[in-house]
């Protein structure tokens, strides 16, 4: 049986990392994107076997996903399966202090990213009769009451929930399921700029204690990405421990 591709969009970031060692046995080929630092995807690609084929290219500008959309197509494999990790870093900022240039980086690394480079995978995928499948990581802030403090972050996160729904209800025809995984605040360097006795406060407030693991999140995308979830489309999980 062909194995499939997959493109990896922020594989960088240390969930882009844990997830392509957990599935990279089950690809042929992994497109990994990134934005500027390639030297841990170049270790991860050494121990892997070298199954990565990495592409820079930097969603904060006007080009975002060109370039990913270029080097794909030269390549001339265009991968079945898509997961979306790029997102600017949380900050904590009051609204009467947040300008609207702060929000539109959000949605332009999230949400433009994604439209640029799934319109040209989708249309590749239906014109050759493939299925296929895209999966967007999240936030739990999207379930129940988000976070203060963090308008652009939110707002990026919502826009992207409405990406999810909108094209799963659209493609689900075709036999493309696009789903959402959104995790509670995980332990990564993602939250350098979070304020400190916000980070404790989450953990505290946790059931078991502290905030999530990368390794606890990784399996759900897993799930989606694999033949059980061939059916599955339109969904957001929440995976936050009980939070």
């Amino acid at each position: 049986m062909e194995q499939k591709t997959l493109l990896v969009l922020g594989a960088s970031s240390e969930v882009g990392r844990k997830l392509i060692e957990a599935v990279y046995e089950d690809y042929g080929l992994i497109y990994a994107h990134y934005g500027h630092n390639d030297e841990k995807l170049k270790e991860l690609n050494d121990g892997i076997g070298g199954r990565l084929y990495l592409i820079q290219d930097d969603f904060n500008s006007s080009d975002a996903g060109k370039a990913v959309i270029e080097t794909i197509d030269k390549n001339g494999i265009w991968p079945e399966h898509v997961v979306h990790l790029p997102s600017a870093k949380v900050t904590n900022v009051r609204f009467t202090k947040v300008k609207y240039e702060e929000v539109e980086q959000y949605l332009n690394v999230s949400l433009r990213s994604a439209i640029t480079i799934s319109q040209a995978v989708f249309k590749r995928l239906v014109k050759e009769e493939r299925e296929g499948k895209e999966i967007c990581v999240l936030s739990s802030c999207v379930n129940g009451i988000p976070p203060k403090f963090m308008l652009p972050y939110v707002t990026s996160k919502y826009a992207m929930l409405g990406y999810v729904r909108a094209l799963s209800a659209e493609y689900a025809d075709k036999g493309i399921m696009v789903n959402a995984v959104s995790p509670g605040m995980m332990e990564t360097e993602f939250l350098t700029n979070i304020f400190d006795h916000a980070i404790e406060d989450n953990a505290a407030k946790s059931p078991f204690g502290r905030n999530l693991y990368v390794d606890e999140v990784i399996p759900t995308i897993k799930f989606l990405l694999s033949d059980g979830a061939d059916r599955i489309t339109g969904q957001n999980i929440v995976v936050s421990g009980g939070m």
